[in-house]
């Protein structure tokens, strides 16, 4: 396989399909939550800890091992993990107690970082003019897993425990890996340090508008989008509905719609609109929580507002994937891990806070909270593009007045421009957006 053309559909999907079971493992419990804590007798209150602790897992992966796919072989790296999460997965399904419990479901999240190495790799193996589209496939791979995993937990766990859903996947998992493990040319690293690759997050947050916008971004899109996921079984579980473990997962089929986000974004963000797909993204995300804040009273417009939600969410996530990697394709993995970062944060966030919302002030506190994150992630973008309506006119005023003492464009971005901070504009390098200003 030639990788100066790009991978061929059937590795495309493939990679794609590893990408959704294993970010499957980071899912499974959300509508498991019952019986996981009927099993180890836990509060109602503390079950968004089981979440939570794969989260934190993912987390902690993000900053220490997906930064190694920029260094060492990829495909090697890959199957590595995989294997590593297998084994969590079935350390997960014997554990005896609680902390037992939390352990395995960090570890699973540690090693379910693959993910992003796997969406690296699609990034780096395909022709630029085609790399949105490429994001956009592999991406719509993890979206089908987060929501399969609901529903695929349910149907499992209803037929056979809780348990057996951890080991099916760990054996799923593993042939998934000897089978990539053919497939998949070498993808060699780049020359560099480990400590460098891992202090990307702090370089690109601190360097990199384009790229910190997007995070808070994504730290605020996925806060919204966990606090739906890891809450939305709670109302469903109760009155009036009172729906079983398989019907919850199977009502997360709503969110299948995120996948031709997904992929529709890729396409999107190659022809140039990144912008517009932000816009409308954002905007239906706030709208989607005014639906699911009918979760007790009508589930069609609960699912409606799980389609416009998911489709949100993750046409927004592709398209700032592909504006944070499109300058810098060969350090695609500690760029998109340290994006990850900000969404594994804001996923947390949204896990912990849905169940102890939900006990101490019912369904409507939680959708406020989750609509409360979508309205933030709207105000950093429009922010942003008001930071630069202000720099372009203040350049087109200054030329305007004195076109023979035109300032340069890097003492514009750093001289001229009002604001500080979060949009303050550090010294224009060749690895960020130069003028006209990136579009964010």
């Amino acid at each position: 396989m030639n990788t100066d053309r790009g991978i061929d559909r059937t590795t495309t999907i493939l990679l794609a399909t590893l990408c959704g079971v294993s970010v499957a493992n980071i899912y499974y419990a959300q509508p498991l939550l019952a019986l996981i804590g009927s099993s180890f007798s836990m509060r109602r209150a503390t079950l968004g800890l089981v979440v939570g602790a794969a989260q934190l897992g993912y987390l902690i992966g993000l900053v220490l091992l997906v930064p190694l796919s920029d260094l060492v072989d990829r495909r090697r790296l890959i199957v590595v993990q995989i294997v590593g999460a297998a084994l969590c997965l079935l350390l997960v399904a014997s554990s005896t107690d609680t902390v037992m419990l939390l352990i395995g479901m960090g570890l699973t999240g540690l090693f379910s970082v693959v993910v992003q190495v796997l969406v690296a790799s699609a990034a780096i193996l395909t022709d630029p003019h085609h790399r949105g589209r490429t994001i956009g496939t592999v991406t719509s791979g993890v979206v089908v897993g987060i929501i399969l995993a609901r529903t695929a937990s349910g149907l499992i766990a209803d037929a056979a425990g809780w348990r057996s859903v951890y080991t099916s996947s760990a054996a799923l998992s593993l042939v998934l890996a000897a089978i990539l493990a053919r497939r998949l040319p070498p993808i060699p690293g780049v020359r560099g340090t480990y400590r460098r690759a891992v202090g990307s997050l702090f370089t690109m947050t601190t360097t990199n508008r384009v790229f910190r916008i997007r995070a808070l971004m994504a730290f605020f899109l996925f806060a919204s989008f966990g606090t739906l996921w890891s809450g939305m079984a709670l109302p469903l579980s109760g009155d009036p509905w009172n729906l079983s473990v398989t019907q919850i997962g199977a009502f997360g089929i709503a969110g299948l719609v995120g996948a031709v986000g997904a992929k529709r974004a890729g396409l999107w963000a190659d022809c140039g609109h990144d912008r517009s797909v932000t816009a409308v993204g954002l905007t239906l995300l706030g709208l989607s929580w005014v639906a699911i804040a009918q979760a007790p009273r009508s589930l069609i417009v609960l699912a409606a507002g799980v389609v416009l939600l998911d489709f949100a969410v993750q046409a927004v996530h592709v398209t700032s994937q592909h504006m944070i990697v499109q300058h810098s394709p060969d350090s695609a993995g500690s760029i998109i891990g340290s994006y990850m970062v900000f969404y594994s944060l804001g996923s947390a966030l949204g896990a912990f806070g849905a169940s102890s919302l939900f006990v101490e002030f019912g369904w409507t506190a939680v959708c406020l909270s989750g609509g409360l994150y979508g309205v933030l992630a709207l105000t950093v973008w429009v922010a942003s593009n008001l930071t630069d309506f202000t720099v372009r006119s203040c350049t087109a005023s200054h030329t305007r007045s004195s076109p023979a003492s035109r300032p340069s464009r890097a003492w514009i971005a750093c001289r001229i421009h009002p604001c500080h901070g979060l949009f303050r504009r550090s010294k224009l390098r060749e690895h960020q957006v130069r003028l006209p200003y990136g579009r964010c």
